[in-house]
């Protein structure tokens, strides 16, 4: 499956050119926001730990393997990229134990930075934000036009779509989930199971994402919307005075899209029936979805983006820095100035 049918439309245009991302993991650096105050005792161990080259499962097996307990005594917020430098929180349940000595888990991949103990483990999504730093290198675009482009992004925000890393490889999960919808049965092993619903809500709401960015209707609330704020997982139905709430403006309230499953959609109005159309030719993976358990919850349309800047080191080298909500995706921020490449595909920086 292409870009396109995975995720949609742009919302601000289309590429203004070229550019490469995760030349190194130094160019794709995420940090962690946890705003949870520890109390440096408890029998939960807590490790702030810098990865590179390293995802989060593959250190927490490491962390398991080096304190001598079983990975499932290791908790973690959220899942991070491989190829990134990545700063994150670990937990290790400790009951009655001493803190284990981890230079086995050290290496030039693995640093733990920070240790403290808590009385609780960490959950997922306890995370309220992440923090990027991404270097946009091998850069053939007008900076003029990527100023003007950044400074609309940094106002209105960006449609808020699951990234293609969602869906594995040209869109593998995608392929594998409707061949178990189809026979609507789950797969055994957990992880597999987990991984293909996931793909499987993530894409049924960005195909409504994507109709609602081709007719312009991503970005501001319309009657029979449900509306949700920025950090929050409950909503509220749209109505005419709702529709006008100044907090839409300032990005802090936002309409939002289904995240399927048990239960009719509660949106009203035109978003009802977009969001029926959509499930209507999805029937099977709709249908699923619900065999699995899964309830029907909600995920902003419009992803707002917190503290962007950026500068230009060199004349073919973009660096960004923003914040985002936990379980957004930065790489669409990206995709609403340039389309990424490999490195092997770069010429000669454009001069404008």
């Amino acid at each position: 499956m292409t870009e396109l049918e995975l995720l949609g439309p742009r919302a601000w245009g289309e590429a203004l050119g070229t550019a490469v991302l995760k030349a190194t993991a130094e160019d794709f650096q995420v940090d962690e926001v946890l705003d949870i105050p520890l109390s440096g005792e408890g029998e939960h161990l807590w490790l702030w730990v810098e990865k590179r080259g390293l995802n989060t499962e593959e250190a927490a097996r490491r962390l398991s393997r080096a304190a001598g307990v079983p990975v499932r005594a290791i908790s973690y917020a959220g899942l991070k990229d491989r190829q990134a430098l990545t700063r994150q929180w670990f937990s290790l349940h400790l009951p009655g134990k001493a803190d284990p000595d981890l230079s086995a888990a050290e290496d030039e991949t693995l640093r733990i930075l920070k240790r403290t103990r808590h009385q609780r483990k960490l959950q997922r999504g306890a995370h309220s934000a992440n923090g990027f730093t991404l270097r946009l290198t091998g850069l053939s675009a007008d900076p003029k036009a990527l100023d003007t482009r950044l400074e609309r992004m940094a106002a209105e925000g960006v449609p808020n779509y699951f990234g293609t890393q969602r869906f594995g490889h040209d869109g593998g999960n995608i392929a594998a989930a409707r061949h178990w919808a189809e026979r609507q049965a789950l797969p055994e092993q957990r992880n597999t199971r987990s991984r293909l619903l996931s793909s499987a809500r993530s894409y049924l709401f960005n195909q409504v994402l994507a109709a609602r960015v081709a007719e312009g209707s991503w970005n501001t609330a319309r009657v029979g919307d449900l509306l949700a704020f920025t950090d929050s997982r409950s909503f509220f139905p749209a109505g005419v005075d709702e529709c006008s709430d100044p907090r839409l403006a300032i990005l802090d309230l936002h309409p939002t899209g289904p995240m399927w499953g048990a239960g009719d959609s509660p949106a009203g109005s035109d978003s009802h029936a977009l969001e029926q159309a959509v499930a209507q030719v999805n029937w099977p993976l709709c249908q699923w979805l619900i065999l699995a358990g899964m309830d029907h919850e909600r995920r902003i349309l419009r992803l707002p983006i917190q503290g962007l800047t950026w500068h230009y080191p060199e004349p073919d080298i973009l660096q960004l820095e923003f914040v985002l909500p936990a379980g957004c995706f930065a790489t669409v921020v990206v995709r609403e100035l340039v389309d990424l490449v490999s490195a092997e595909q770069t010429d000669s920086p454009c001069v404008f």
